[in-house]
């Protein structure tokens, strides 16, 4: 068998993202004992590269195979970018265990997806009896995992960050518990594990990964653990409107309950308030039961501005685009761009 031809390495570390084949360069990588560069950008708009061992990844293949039904007769679809390690990851391990990557959904028995794409694959209606898949990259909102188990789909979801990999994984965003090997405390309202999974280093400075000398790490995600699971919040994006502090991802997660497509929620500046929340959906058949969810919040959290566009601008790692999303709204508000402004309330 040819030798795996690598990307060149630098100081020592393989970028997976400028391999042919991800799934053999990780495998040549781990043989050589080099480590793995991974560039992510989160929802931020400065990307990172991440500095991980190969066996911090390879110590988790065995776990997730469980989780994720996966071995060696498995047919796996990974539609998205490369850029992602969660993508990335799934062809890693698929090699690993000698499953067969597929270019389309058809024919194949698992997948690897982000919200935003099994979304996508579920908006088409068509059946798919059976068909496993992972999901992660972001929150699974209840209903479009409940539209796609009327589908057939077959839905595992697992929370993790590219600085931590798994932390804790489930059927859905209630049923989330650690990951096997990884311990969960919270501390102050923020998420801290501890496991074998966790990365080195950041290549180029500074991240958001912390770890304390217990060998406990913490990206900032927060959270809270009840009865066992872990019920993840998010990072906190913070906005301030006439004087009340908001945080996005509250706000965020009453709205996304309430329907199964896409919908974002970011803060855009206002002349006397200082900022006002601006609600995104993809789907206008969704603003009405959003409207609704939103009249219980608090009035400082409701969206003052509600826009429709087809696709919610997204980052390489799946992720919203918070920057891009307000772009949207501001030129929405002006009448131009491919957003279309809804709703809006109170003067600007």
């Amino acid at each position: 068998m040819p030798e795996t031809r690598l990307p060149a390495p630098v100081d020592g570390t393989v970028d997976l993202s400028c391999a042919d084949d991800p799934g053999a360069a990780f495998a040549a990588a781990h043989e050589r004992g080099l480590a793995l560069a991974l560039r992510t950008s989160g929802t931020t708009d400065r990307p990172r590269r991440v500095l991980r061992t190969t066996a911090s990844w390879e110590r988790s293949f065995a776990p997730y195979s469980r989780f994720a039904e996966l071995d060696g007769a498995a047919r796996l679809w990974v539609p998205g970018s490369r850029g992602s390690t969660m993508n990335l990851f799934a062809l890693a391990h698929a090699h690993a265990i000698g499953a067969t990557v597929v270019g389309s959904v058809d024919g194949a028995t698992h997948a690897c997806l982000t919200p935003t794409a099994l979304h996508r694959l579920v908006a088409d209606g068509v059946r798919r009896a059976g068909l496993r898949v992972v999901v992660a990259g972001d929150r699974l909102p209840p209903a479009l995992r409940e539209r796609a188990a009327e589908l057939g789909l077959r839905i595992r979801h697992y929370y993790g960050a590219s600085e931590l990999s798994f932390v804790a994984c489930g059927d859905g965003v209630e049923s989330l518990r650690p990951f096997p090997g990884v311990e969960v405390e919270i501390r102050s309202g923020t998420i801290w594990v501890r496991s074998p999974y966790l990365a080195a280093a950041y290549a180029d400075g500074d991240g958001p990964m912390t770890v304390g000398p217990d060998g406990f790490a913490t990206v900032g995600d927060t959270g809270r653990l009840r009865d066992g699971r872990l019920v993840v919040s998010g990072r906190p994006g913070v906005v301030v409107t006439g004087g009340a502090t908001v945080l996005l991802h509250e706000v965020q997660a009453v709205l996304q309950e309430v329907v199964a497509s896409p919908v974002a929620v970011v803060g855009v500046p206002h002349a006397y308030l200082g900022a006002v929340i601006a609600c995104l959906v993809e789907d206008l058949d969704d603003l009405p039961a959003a409207r609704r969810a939103a009249d219980h919040l608090a009035p400082a959290q409701r969206p003052r501005w509600w826009c429709h566009v087809a696709d919610l601008p997204v980052t390489a790692a799946g992720k919203s685009d918070p920057n891009a999303l307000r772009r949207l709204v501001l030129d929405a508000r002006a009448g131009r761009g491919p957003a279309r402004l809804l709703v809006s309330a109170g003067s600007t």
